[in-house]
């Protein structure tokens, strides 16, 4: 086995054991990310953003993020709602930063992401990126604010590449 075969292994062992121990830790599980898996399926995703002051998929939100380490460390970021899975909401993180410099980095770690633009989500009119890889399932109680809504054109444009590189 060479070492590029240990590290595939060892990146799908760990996305296994997120998965299981985030659907065996209780409520706090639906909530947790997963790296480039489903832990129950296939989300229903719609675009469907209203101005009703609670989150809705095709809205840009902000929800306590995971860090992909696991260990309990996260950050409040922005994510894109995409749709709704079991009464949770279904999202992809956004960063300001720009990963177009180290995209083959990003890469070789499992890490794909796509450029969105500026928006209302962002005072200081930064442009965004999406993470493709890792899909968010949020408790809609626990999400902070509304920033705005995504165009439809672009909202579709990162729901298709999002399934190309999850599978769905």
């Amino acid at each position: 086995m060479t070492g590029r075969d240990r590290r595939q292994l060892g990146r799908a062992a760990g996305r296994l054991l997120t998965w299981a121990a985030g659907r065996l830790s209780g409520p706090t599980a639906r909530r947790r990310a997963t790296r480039g898996s489903r832990p129950t399926g296939v989300p229903d995703v719609e675009y469907r953003p209203r101005d009703d002051d609670r989150p809705d998929p095709g809205e840009i939100v902000w929800a306590w993020v995971p860090f992909d380490e696991g260990d309990g460390r996260g950050k409040d970021r922005p994510v894109l709602v995409i749709g709704r899975r079991d009464g949770d909401l279904v999202g992809l993180q956004l960063s300001s930063q720009d990963h177009d410099l180290d995209a083959a980095d990003e890469a070789r770690h499992g890490r794909f992401w796509t450029d969105i633009g500026t928006g209302a989500w962002d005072r200081q009119g930064r442009p965004s990126e999406v993470r493709l890889d890792k899909l968010l399932v949020l408790d809609p109680a626990r999400v902070r604010r509304e920033g705005s809504a995504l165009d439809q054109k672009r909202f579709e444009r990162v729901v298709a590449e999002a399934r190309r590189v999850q599978g769905w």
